[in-house]
């Protein structure tokens, strides 16, 4: 809990250490609290398709003879 007065005079550093932490803090007035600072939460991030089939194919055989033979 911090008062309000602090808060004012430390609101910056006070916001990057809420996002580093990930705590809320709870802003108070004479007192009784009256806001929370709370983290906001990161976005939602697609997984890129970029690598999506790694690891989901398999080598049979011999993979550096032609395939069809001569004649």
């Amino acid at each position: 809990m911090i008062p309000i007065s602090k808060f004012k005079a430390t609101c910056l550093s006070l916001l990057d250490q809420v996002k580093k932490t990930g705590r809320p803090i709870i802003v108070t007035q004479k007192g009784e609290p009256i806001a929370r600072v709370v983290s906001f939460p990161a976005p939602h991030k697609k997984p890129s398709w970029l690598g999506s089939f790694k690891s989901t194919g398999q080598i049979n055989g011999d993979i550096i003879s032609p395939v069809v033979e001569e004649k």
